[in-house]
């Protein structure tokens, strides 16, 4: 019988070699580690049968015809966060290719086409937008991003023409929601749950919603020495006091998680009391109103603070993205599918937000999620095991089974 685990875990390897140099795997977007990356997962995609193109927003595009139901996607992200890991993104690709090929030479035949999707930049560590390929998929890319530019001075427009692609023809990649069965994204936990549950792997219920308020405290700076402390307006004691509410409400509020990830104080000496200080603040949930309801409560309490210090407060929402439940037939039938690989099924929520969270917009979404050791992403030590691939792979033809049953 076939090792699929093994047989994953050799392409990812292989694939994590399309790297720049140094720690983990660096593949940016649309540079020459992308390209060998698209051609080695063009050899994998026509191995299993599957007709392959790059299309205008490079997205690689795996498709097995089928019946005349419609489509049926799947896929992820190419790209990777500088000094990233071999898991993130890439797997996604790689199994849906695997279980397409197991199903092939098992001699199944699907009612309905199926697409697998590698996306070119879901990360947005190159250029400041990200999700262009899935959102084009579903119909939903603002065209103006297409001016943005890299460090480099680079626009995207530019790149994609230097990959071979035709921005201008990205939006007639948009495909149609009645035709458009439903999307299936496979993907490290990047968290713990799975690992303190035993388990290879679970079924999302939805991916969290974001929203990021960003926040400017201004008081007085002054000599450390000669200023007395019951004169003082010092930015950052305002600032930190809103930091642990941050983290009291996150704590004290079921499904919230809140992050203060950046400090900028000015005019930053050690001698010098903190004068101007800027925060942000993130929140994610699968509640939308639950998290719109934690950003009025911390602006609010931002607020106070600032009357009581005599300390100036600007604060404004500067993005909000709503969460993406996943479709309750399609987690039916992945939780059906582990259940008969001989896993429980277990159930959680994403707390990152994926190419599904765009692809929402065109159809209904579902995500398996695979074990990683340690619950570590976004570095070089990322791992996930042969064992755990292999049964993602059985997971993912499983479900793919069900829905021409269903």
């Amino acid at each position: 019988m076939t090792d699929w685990g093994a047989r994953a875990a050799d392409h990812l390897e292989a694939l994590a070699g399309f790297s720049a140099p140094g720690p983990g795997v660096t593949r940016m977007p649309y540079g020459p580690e992308h390209r060998a990356a698209v051609g080695y997962l063009t050899g994998m995609m026509e191995g299993a049968g599957l007709a392959v193109h790059l299309d205008a927003a490079a997205t690689l595009v795996g498709r097995a015809e089928g019946g005349g139901a419609g489509t049926f996607y799947m896929g992820s992200h190419q790209d990777s966060v500088p000094e990233g890991g071999a898991f993130d993104g890439i797997a996604g690709v790689v199994l849906p290719v695997l279980a397409m090929q197991m199903l092939s030479e098992e001699g199944v035949q699907l009612p309905f086409a199926v697409e697998v999707l590698g996306f070119a930049d879901e990360e947005g560590v190159r250029f400041p937008t990200a999700l262009v390929g899935s959102r084009a998929v579903a119909g939903t890319v603002d065209m103006a991003v297409l001016d943005m530019e890299d460090r480099d001075g680079v626009s995207l427009r530019a790149a994609l023409e230097g990959f071979g692609c035709d921005p201008a023809g990205i939006p007639s990649i948009a495909r149609t929601g009645n035709r458009a069965l439903g999307y299936l994204e496979a993907h490290i936990e990047q968290g713990p749950v799975l690992e303190a549950e035993g388990e290879a792997l679970g079924v999302v219920t939805g991916i969290c919603g974001i929203e990021r308020h960003t926040l400017r405290f201004v008081g007085e700076t002054g000599h450390a020495g000669t200023v007395p402390m019951a004169a003082r307006k010092d930015a950052l004691v305002g600032a930190a006091r809103v930091i642990t509410e941050v983290d009291r409400l996150a704590r004290a509020t079921p499904g919230i998680r809140a992050t203060v990830g950046q400090v900028d104080v000015r005019p930053g000496a050690v001698n010098a009391v903190p004068g101007e200080v800027r925060l942000p603040v993130e929140l994610r949930s699968e509640d939308d109103a639950a998290r719109d309801e934690a950003g009025a409560e911390i602006q609010a309490f931002a607020r106070r603070v600032a009357d009581e210090m005599g300390l100036e407060l600007e604060a404004r929402r500067t993005y909000a993205q709503p969460a993406a439940p996943c479709d309750p037939a399609l987690r039916g039938a992945l939780v059906q599918a582990v259940q008969a690989g001989g896993g429980r099924g277990l159930e959680l929520t994403s707390g990152a937000t994926h190419d599904a969270s765009a692809m929402a917009d065109l159809c209904p979404i579902s995500m398996l999620f695979i074990r990683c050791r340690g619950g570590v992403s976004h570095r070089p030590d990322e791992n996930a095991s042969p064992a755990d691939l292999g049964a993602a792979v059985h997971a993912i033809a499983e479900t793919l089974r069900r829905l021409a049953d269903a």
